[in-house]
């Protein structure tokens, strides 16, 4: 017998729950054919009356396996070799047994020996490289993925890919085999390497099938009864605190304060808290949006300039304390990013954000993910600068007001808006400037990332014009390479409706 009948083959396991409703020989038939009609190439069938009913119903090729639960050892696939020539006698093309190196009744070269007299060809389902190696080495025809994750410790609960390409290295007769229970991992079983590819519980095994859309199910009913739960969300940045009653994409009531850069990270909780004490009993979680670097819920300032921190401060533990709820922490233009993405601007979409305000912040959704750490930090780029300095000290609202002081106008930024306005030429440079920059960064952005379209919010990236210059300097390249540039929709809301989403789905 060739061991081609078994190449770039779905198999499927037709193995009823043990006492099961769907328990019984005509059952397991049924699956059988209902899975060789819509394009199975083979069977893997357990015990000899199911091999047997099937068998007389399909000349299909079947790999046979026997379970037995063992006193004395932990090997319960076809464990005897009275079980492998039964099994062969009865009809089976293929023999599977357990091939692990553990306590066993038989050596696996016997069980190979013994199927290969009776003209039948082997599996050996194994855990391991190991396992597999050992297996060729007594002459099975093909090695499975099957026992990877049933020997000890806590039991995956994906497919072991990285096994499958490993053991493709030995031979290519690999069948993947064990927790395929999606299209997408079936593929992906196939691409690593596998010579075939078996799924089981979720085709033939409806109760597991079902249990698995049930949580999925639930957990869907949960999120959207926790959507319109209300949230206290606060976005701390280096000229403004705001505080908001969030509910889904809904801000019922904030508040606003001035960022006393001086005061501290403690201070600032401290004004929030007492702010918000009206809120307490209102809200059932909190979420906080801040400039600079959150990592494991401690606070970090990456560039001083913006909002100088202390190093590692303890946001998350902070405010846990201070409002004794579930607290999550982001940086506030990946919040704002995922905002957008969910409500906003990018409703769906991959995109990439960018906040131009008192300084650059930045933020992307990936394949519908958030991309945290320090992912989309655009402002701290150093090349664009020539490595003089980050971008956003040429970019931002501090930046604009700089430069209007060294042009001889002691004004902010919003005057320096108001001026180019007017057609003032020292304001319509300064603007220019900031906006070539934004530009090129959102083309680079373009190349590095390709999003669907980059959304720019902030005091500076919304104010008036200033989206429009920038969309007038991005280079003239095939449009293909031309990055879309879409207004921010959530406005200054974005951060706090972002964290307030993302802080639902953590808890």
């Amino acid at each position: 017998m060739q061991r081609d009948i078994l190449k770039d083959a779905l198999i499927v396991s037709c193995q009823p729950v043990p006492d099961g409703p769907m328990d019984n020989a005509e059952m397991v038939v049924g699956f059988a054919l209902a899975a060789l009609a819509s394009g199975a190439s083979a069977l893997r069938i357990e015990s000899l009356p199911y091999l047997m009913a099937v068998r007389s119903a399909t000349t299909a090729p079947i790999v046979g396996i026997i379970k037995r639960d063992l006193q004395d050892s932990p090997v319960r696939i076809t464990p005897f070799i009275e079980d492998a020539v039964a099994l062969a006698e009865a009809g089976a093309d293929i023999v599977a047994f357990d091939a692990t190196d553990r306590v066993r009744p038989v050596p696996v070269v016997d069980l190979v020996r013994a199927v290969k007299a009776k003209g039948k060809l082997t599996m050996a389902d194994c855990s391991c490289l190991e396992d597999a190696r050992s297996a060729l080495a007594a002459g099975v025809d093909f090695v499975g993925t099957t026992l990877s994750g049933y020997v000890g410790g806590p039991e995956p609960t994906d497919p072991d890919l990285s096994l499958i390409s490993e053991m493709r290295r030995l031979t290519p007769h690999v069948i993947a085999e064990g927790r395929i229970r999606s299209t997408e991992q079936a593929a992906a079983a196939a691409r690593a390497g596998a010579y075939s590819v078996v799924v089981g519980s979720a085709i033939t095994r409806t109760e597991h099938a079902t249990s698995w859309f049930k949580a999925a199910v639930t957990s869907g009913f949960s999120e959207r009864q926790n959507a319109n739960k209300p949230l206290l969300a606060i976005d701390i940045g280096g000229t403004k605190i705001m505080a908001a009653i969030v509910e889904g994409a809904t801000v019922s009531e904030e508040i606003t304060l001035s960022t006393n850069r001086d005061a501290g990270p403690s201070n600032w909780i401290a004004e929030v808290v007492e702010n918000t004490s009206g809120w307490r009993d209102r809200v059932t979680g909190v979420g906080i949006a801040v400039t600079g670097m959150i990592n494991d819920g401690m606070w970090s300032a990456l560039n001083k300039a913006t909002l100088d921190l202390p190093e590692d401060y303890p946001l998350v533990d902070k405010l846990g304390a201070a409002f004794e709820l579930p607290v999550f922490a982001a940086n506030d233009a990946q919040a704002a990013a995922w905002g957008e993405h969910r409500f906003g601007a990018g409703r769906g979409e991959n995109i990439a954000f960018l906040t131009v305000s008192t300084g650059v912040g930045g933020g992307l959704v990936i394949n519908g993910k958030p991309l945290l750490g320090v992912a989309g930090h655009f402002g701290l780029l150093l090349s664009p600068a020539n490595g003089d300095g980050p971008l956003e000290n040429r970019v931002s609202g501090r930046w604009i007001a700089g430069e209007a002081l060294k042009a001889g106008y002691a004004v902010e930024a919003p005057d320096v808006f108001t001026a180019a306005a007017r057609g003032e030429a020292w304001a319509e440079a300064i603007v220019d400037q900031s906006a070539m920059r934004v530009a090129l960064l959102c083309r680079d952005i373009q190349l590095m990332f390709d999003p669907a379209m980059i959304v720019i919010g902030g005091g500076i990236g919304l104010a008036q014009g200033y989206l429009d210059r920038v969309r007038q300097k991005i280079p003239a390249e095939p449009a293909r390479l031309k990055p879309e540039i879409v207004a921010a929709e959530l406005g200054r809301h974005a951060g706090v409706i972002g964290v307030a989403d993302l802080t639902r789905l953590q808890n």
